[in-house]
């Protein structure tokens, strides 16, 4: 037993923590958790979102701009919905780890399934693994006391990771089975010659967003707050703990904290702002010829189309284009895009949408948005509708001289009637693997969220829709006299529901109403 006078001295850093970007689940922004941190005097936080890494980037800037090591991972659903925490110790493990959130996605959107944990096997290396939540498998075998069958499924993710980067995940949330739990994975560890480590899995920065976190997941179940207890936490245990609250709750397992800053310390030299270099495949050219000559003779052959032969002020346009394209080794990112413009204009030939014997720079298939069309390469190669030399758009803001830390960014529309065709010959093209669709997130604004808080409040739908209508003109005086006329005289209890919903409405005033997974209500 740990003398009480050492507790604050455990060492502990959160290693399954979760943002807003755990949809209608994590109840606190990534600023909310970053600077509670600080406030709780971590050095190094690790943010574990589920299925995603949507909020890395963000997480890693903010982070390392407050003096935080942010350490990158993931909660992975498998098949079963059993959950395993993966952390990134190298950038192999960062590469491994979107590889598996890919897979992930993409057996979600064929089978509707979550993914075998077989494939963990192939893409461990640079991973730390823990055994998850109470949703892990391990972890709930432990709990049914089915001992031996955790002590087969510890086996197979220890093969598979290696013994010293697969620990044993203990969770204290007060929560009843916890205890149990706990003892039983000790257990199996020490049969197993494994590690443990504790975490708290926090869904919220506070323990006052454990109200939040309640009525996202209603939201997310689409019942109210009276219909969800089944789906929501048992209590509001699963915030951002300061040391001296672990250490109390694993005052029985010191090792437990420890290897949590031994883990953070691990994960350290990985960092996402620093390590994420590019490597740009090699395009494949005809033969005789190379990268840079292919795309070069590409450009020539449909610059004499356009501006006919012997133009000084196109030759010399394109020789500093090539040198730059060349200083930022580019030239296999901009024959990839060559490709899809090529397959973008034989969907369109076999719609019958052009003709053949039309130069592509007249009639591209796309069109280009944004500085790439200062690029006369981009407009010869069908990238771009806009001659850079007819309007004398400069290449500073694509091209600079300097070195550049990123891709440039090309962007292209193409017409809604050849999208879905164009997108499925990219798959077939490059690989249902290789190839993918990017997501984006619709955010909330005041309406939406009266109207998903009201549900889940179970409020009448007749009197959202008034406060709907009055929250697009942030009326709060408006709000509060319609509120005020709704409640019964004497009934604390829709009183205070009421009050609730109004106050969360009032912090809109100063704030704007556009908000991400509904938190700007609070």
């Amino acid at each position: 037993m740990v003398p009480t006078k050492d507790l604050r001295m455990l060492p502990y850093t959160e290693l399954h923590s979760h943002s807003n970007y755990s949809f209608h689940e994590g109840a606190s922004s990534i600023q909310d958790m970053l600077k509670r941190s600080k406030e709780l005097g971590y050095s190094a936080l690790a943010l574990t979102d589920h299925d995603n890494l949507c909020g890395a980037m963000e997480f890693s800037q903010i982070a390392r701009s407050i003096g935080i090591q942010p350490i990158i991972g993931a909660e992975i659903t498998l098949l079963g919905g059993y959950h395993i925490t993966l952390l990134v110790e190298t950038r192999e493990g960062y590469r491994n780890l979107c590889r598996i959130i890919s897979a992930s996605g993409f057996t979600r959107n064929k089978t509707g399934k979550d993914i075998d944990p077989g494939l963990l096997s192939g893409y461990s290396k640079g991973l730390i693994a823990l055994s998850g939540c109470s949703k892990g498998e391990i972890p709930l075998l432990a709990y049914q006391g089915k001992l031996k069958e955790a002590e087969e499924v510890i086996k197979r993710y220890t093969k598979w990771f290696g013994r010293e980067y697969f620990y044993l995940e203990l969770q204290q949330n007060l929560v009843h089975g916890d205890t149990l739990r706990t003892h039983n994975l000790v257990h199996l560890a020490e049969q197993s010659n494994l590690e443990i480590v504790a975490t708290n899995n926090a869904h919220y920065h506070i323990r006052e967003r454990h109200q939040l976190h309640d009525c996202l997941v209603s939201i997310q179940n689409r019942k109210s707050l009276e219909e969800s207890h089944t789906e929501r936490r048992a209590n509001s245990e699963f915030y951002l703990k300061s040391q001296q609250e672990m250490s109390e709750l694993f005052d029985t397992y010191p090792n437990a904290l420890e290897n949590t800053s031994i883990i953070a310390n691990r994960c350290s030299s990985f960092n996402l702002i620093r390590n994420l270099n590019y490597n740009l495949p090699n395009s494949k050219v005809p033969n005789g010829y190379t990268q840079d000559e292919y795309l070069r003779q590409l450009c020539d052959v449909a610059a004499i189309r356009r501006y006919g032969i012997n133009n000084t002020k196109v030759k010399e346009r394109l020789d500093e284009e090539f040198r730059l394209i060349k200083k930022h080794n580019l030239t296999g990112f901009l024959l990839i895009y060559h490709d899809i413009i090529h397959i973008a204009r034989e969907v369109m030939i076999d719609l019958k949408l052009t003709n053949r014997e039309i130069p592509i720079e007249e009639s591209p298939p796309g069109r280009g948005r944004g500085s790439s069309v200062c690029m006369l390469v981009g407009y010869l190669i069908g990238l771009s509708h806009i001659d850079p030399l007819h309007f004398d758009l400069s290449l500073e803001r694509f091209l600079p001289d300097d070195d550049i830390s990123e891709l440039p960014d090309i962007d292209l529309d193409f017409p809604r009637d050849i999208r879905n065709e164009l997108i499925k010959r990219i798959h077939k093209r490059y690989g249902w693997d290789r190839a993918a669709l990017t997501g984006m997130f619709s955010t909330y604004k005041a309406k939406g969220i009266i109207r998903d808080l009201g549900l889940a409040l179970d409020l009448p739908s007749n009197i959202l829709d008034k406060l709907t209508k009055l929250s697009d003109h942030n009326l709060i005086d408006d709000l509060k006299f319609v509120i005020k006329s709704y409640i019964k005289p004497g009934d604390s209890a829709e009183s205070k529901i009421w009050q609730t919903l109004l106050g969360y409405r009032l912090r809109w005033k100063v704030s704007p109403n556009i908000w991400p997974n509904i938190l700007g209500a609070w």
